[in-house]
């Protein structure tokens, strides 16, 4: 019986995500608070929720950077893959708490819709403008980082994003008031920007579910994978197959590959950790190898 365990996660993007966090976290909080006063003063719901989405964004920057930096931390005897697992709960969180702001927003549009209040549609205008730029400006630091392949920079660009929508309608809502005196264009613009938040809230909370439940990568079909591995021509079976993430960017691998009793252990691991690594990117694997007709599997390559 053959046993290898492989590791080689690629820490090389750590530092440029946590750059382009920290700065876009300082620029979207000093925002936010511009907007929270602006939102006040202009008496502007769409402003507000753009302050309240803000908010969330602020936090979510606050919760990955903080995460990335716990992630780092060594592993311990207690905690053996470390504080990785943090940033997919921070993750997690930010999700909920977009769903929640989401809800508040929709409640207050529903009472200014009923009973549209006056707007100071020139301030709304000017807040708003600014605020488009500031999110085009911290959309493109984030850019910058890996969030392809992390979850949270991904999902603190997706916040970005959807503020970037909502700066947008709220410039739309001003120029209606402004030069229509339509106010009901300030409720209705916050109810677009609670829709985009409600979409990104969704996505961030369940794909942060499924890491957290131990689900497989969603950019790894495990049938693909086990036909892969039956391809070595070594090997007569695989069972235990199981693919999960740790975080977003560090999937795992482990199995029992059924072989032949004259193979040698150690070539077969090889040449299955090459090709899980190769084709899959793949590169903590845990890899166990049972004889053929050993105590738990018959000739077919079939065990129990």
């Amino acid at each position: 019986m053959g046993h290898s365990h492989s590791h080689g996660h690629n820490h090389s993007h750590g530092s440029s995500n946590k750059t382009a966090l920290k700065w876009s976290f300082f620029l979207i909080t000093s925002y936010m608070i511009v907007e929270v006063i602006g939102g006040i003063m202009t008496n502007s719901l769409a402003l507000l929720s753009d302050a309240g989405h803000m908010l969330s964004d602020a936090a979510a920057l606050g919760l990955s950077y903080v995460a990335l930096t716990l992630g780092q931390r060594a592993a311990s005897n207690k905690k053996t893959f470390g504080y990785k697992r943090f940033e997919i709960l921070a993750a997690f969180l930010n999700g909920i708490t977009l769903i929640a702001i989401s809800v508040y927003i929709f409640f207050e549009a529903y009472q200014r819709i009923m009973n549209p209040p006056d707007v100071v549609s020139v301030g709304m205008l000017a807040i708003s403008t600014l605020g488009l730029l500031v999110n085009i400006v911290a959309a493109f630091i984030l850019m910058r980082g890996d969030k392809d392949e992390n979850l949270n920079v991904r999902s603190a660009f997706l916040h970005v994003i959807g503020d970037m929508l909502g700066s947008v309608g709220a410039i739309i809502a001003a120029l209606l008031i402004m030069f229509f005196g339509w106010n009901l264009a300030d409720p209705i613009a916050s109810i677009v920007v609670a829709v985009l938040i409600t979409i990104s809230g969704y996505r961030v909370t369940r794909d942060s579910f499924h890491i957290l439940m131990e689900g497989a990568p969603l950019n790894l079909n495990i049938q693909q994978v086990k036909e892969k591995l039956l391809s070595l021509s070594e090997v007569k079976g695989v069972h235990d197959l199981h693919v999960w993430s740790i975080t977003s960017d560090f999937p795992a691998l482990s199995c029992h590959l059924v072989v032949s009793r004259e193979e040698d252990d150690q070539s077969v691991l090889s040449k299955a950790k090459k090709l899980l690594h190769d084709e899959f990117e793949l590169h903590h694997v845990t890899i166990q190898i049972d004889k053929e007709g050993g105590e738990n599997c018959s000739s077919d390559g079939h065990c129990n």
